[in-house]
């Protein structure tokens, strides 16, 4: 079997041509680009292409699939991939570890989506980050009254419609128009500028993205969960993308980094925190869809809420990340065999 291995950079890469039976190999430098990636498979015609994770995977996939080419995607977070104690490391010897790592089987490949799940996908980590970025400009303006020993109503209140017309005229002021012991009016007004247009930008994705779930049965069938709303339902969707890759419930807990991390030596048998690993932005909206389901008390979130929380509010954030994880593997199983929702039976 012949493996293609590239270690990718920024502008350069470097390719090894491995033969699996003879463990001979041949490196060959390539600029980061399709044209020159296309021209490198086309010449060296193997079974295999392997490459690491990263943001040109997408385009390397669309390629080897055009060709009629296997890709396997290393994830670099794996152990087998750690690298520790080394004296010298080099693009030439990570890509002939890919291939010897590829060879021996030794890293499960990571799912690389269709173009129009990872525009998907992009999309809603694009919303997020102008989400993220409106906060910190609602944060950054209460900073800046605060050092005036002016107070704006908590929460959402404050930014609201009718909150800004109450407070905007009084203390927001044209940065050319202010002198200078009152600067701080026109950085305000500077800032509810740009806060403006970030909520416009907010609404035209939100929109959008809308469009998509309403088209999308999918997601209309998972909003049917308790608790699950038109973003997370989108999310989900849009993470699992194939449900039938994974075989497990346990595996889909994984996925998303929800299992506790193990140690285990002789007779020590001890559990960790959560592992972490996934999309933080899918545990984060599962997490807040359980709490709403807890205090909406949806009978088997609450049972088992406290079952683990084994009232002890130590154990609060235990308890709500497994029911965020029990809720997940149940919105997995609908995607999987095409089910609506139905409600799990209580516990005895």
């Amino acid at each position: 079997m012949r493996i293609l291995s590239i270690d990718m950079g920024r502008s350069k890469s470097v390719a090894c041509d491995y033969v699996a039976e003879t463990a001979e190999h041949e490196f060959e430098s390539l600029s980061t680009d399709p044209a020159a990636f296309h021209d490198l498979i086309v010449k060296r015609n193997p079974d295999r292409v392997v490459i690491e994770i990263g943001p040109a995977a997408g385009w390397v996939k669309d390629l080897c699939d055009t060709l009629g080419k296997t890709l396997l995607v290393a994830n670099t977070c794996d152990e087998p991939w750690q690298w520790r104690r080394l004296k010298s490391k080099t693009d030439r010897k990570d890509a002939l570890k890919l291939s010897r790592m590829a060879a021996m089987n030794q890293f499960s490949p990571v799912h690389v989506p269709t173009p129009e799940v990872r525009q998907w996908r992009a999309l809603i980590q694009y919303r997020q980050s102008l989400v993220s970025d409106a906060t910190a400009l609602r944060n950054r303006i209460r900073g800046i009254l605060d050092q005036q020993a002016i107070k704006l109503p908590a929460g959402a209140k404050a930014f609201s419609e009718v909150g800004l017309q109450q407070w905007q005229q009084d203390h927001a002021q044209r940065l050319e128009q202010c002198p200078k012991t009152e600067l701080w009016r026109g950085i305000v007004d500077t800032e509810l500028a740009r806060l403006q247009e970030l909520d416009e930008h907010i609404a035209e994705v939100e929109r959008k993205l809308a469009e998509i779930a309403q088209a999308d049965e999918r997601v209309q069938r998972v909003k049917e969960a308790p608790a699950v709303g038109e973003r997370t339902a989108e999310l989900v969707v849009a993470m699992l993308d194939q449900p039938q890759r994974f075989k497990r419930g346990k595996q889909v807990g994984n996925y998303a980094g929800f299992t506790p991390k193990k140690w285990q030596s002789g007779e020590m048998d001890r559990d960790g925190r959560i592992s972490r690993g996934g999309c933080g932005l899918l545990r984060a909206l599962l997490v807040q869809a359980s709490w709403i389901g807890v205090a909406r008390k949806v009978p088997w979130m609450l049972e088992l809420y406290e079952r683990v929380r084994r009232g002890s509010d130590k154990r609060k954030k235990k308890a709500i990340v497994a029911v965020a994880r029990h809720l997940l593997v149940r919105l997995w199983a609908m995607l999987r065999d095409g089910t609506r929702w139905r409600e799990p039976a209580a516990a005895a």
